[in-house]
């Protein structure tokens, strides 16, 4: 059985999707599973043992540039794939819903009435309804459900494997991991600047913490501000990593404290503990939570269908609730 897998972004997204593949090869073991995905988020995917292939697209890049060139290169490539006996578009948009069609016909996806933009639905062939505002990682196992004929429960999420892999040549945490202290990562960057816990908020955390904290950062900003912590604290600054070298050091921690956003969704990905803390985005679509992965949340209230960009609220999440709940989950 050969299966195509639709996710093309955002790395949060894709890594909170990596958990169908292991009930997919559980219940077709010989199944040659196959994803589609955005170029950059491509390495989190590599070598996964239950893919066969990871294909890329351009279409950031070619609309960033604004190259036609870029676009037709992929459509090619995605037409040159053969046939599939399953094609899943995870994602729902109208850009997801065309990569689908142009690697086979005969797609499963969500219903109108379950899209943020329903016009996809016009690229589908078979339909799965569940409401929007459903947790998105249920969605996405409904989906995959449905259209593989599978079961899958929330009890079998719950004691679900690790979903992500890298090798051990991955592992360059050793060099920032305490062998005395707990190690606590904080994940202090994301993709909107009112998504991010305020750097004074993370520096004060920090500072509470007989720990060794280290700090994870992307952007050049997001390195600005990790400087500021370090500063005013006793935290330190992990090296810029790849995305690979970014799960081993997630697995490798005691508690993982981040904003909502792809690399704090990687703890839960890995089965370890962490605290996501949320202010425009809402916590119940995004996260799963656990017995070890809580979400803290601003008194915001979020309509999933209308995000804020502007709510700044997540700077109200008091610091001594933070620690508190990360010295519960360190106990």
């Amino acid at each position: 059985m050969r299966i195509a897998i639709i996710r093309l972004s955002a790395l949060g997204d894709i890594i909170n999707s990596a958990l169908i593949l292991q009930f997919i090869k559980k219940a077709y073991p010989k199944a040659r599973i196959e994803w589609i995905c955005e170029e950059a988020f491509a390495p989190v995917l590599k070598d996964h043992p239950d893919l066969h292939a990871v294909h890329t697209v351009a279409i950031k890049r070619a609309k960033k540039t604004r190259s036609l060139r870029l676009l037709f290169q992929s459509a090619s490539k995605l037409r040159a794939l053969g046939e599939f006996d399953a094609i899943i578009d995870l994602q729902g948009l109208l850009k997801s819903a065309l990569v689908a069609r142009l690697v086979g016909k005969d797609v499963h996806g969500f219903a109108k009435d379950s899209l943020r933009e329903p016009i996809a639905s016009l690229f589908y062939s078979f339909y799965t309804h569940i409401p929007y505002a459903e947790n998105s990682i249920w969605r996405s196992l409904v989906l995959v459900s449905e259209a593989l004929q599978i079961p899958i429960t929330k009890e079998m999420v719950d004691a679900k494997k690790p979903a992500l892999s890298y090798k051990e040549s991955d592992n360059v945490a050793c060099e920032l991991l305490s062998t005395t202290q707990k190690n606590i990562a904080f994940v202090i960057g994301a993709s909107w600047p009112s998504k991010c816990y305020p750097r004074e908020s993370f520096s004060s955390l920090a500072q509470k913490f007989d720990a060794n904290v280290i700090l994870i950062w992307g952007s050049a900003a997001e390195r600005e501000d990790a400087l500021y912590i370090a500063q005013n604290s006793s935290a330190r600054l992990a090296p810029k990593l790849s995305l690979k070298q970014l799960v081993a050091l997630v697995d490798s921690v005691d508690l993982l404290i981040g904003n909502d956003t792809g690399p704090t969704h990687i703890a839960w990905a890995m089965n370890k503990p962490s605290i996501t803390l949320f202010g425009p985005t809402p916590a119940k679509k995004m996260m799963w939570q656990t017995r070890i992965n809580i979400s803290l949340e601003s008194d915001s209230k979020v309509d999933p269908l209308k995000l804020d960009r502007s709510d700044i609220s997540i700077k109200e999440i008091p610091v001594e609730l933070v620690y508190e709940k990360a010295m519960e989950l360190l106990s």
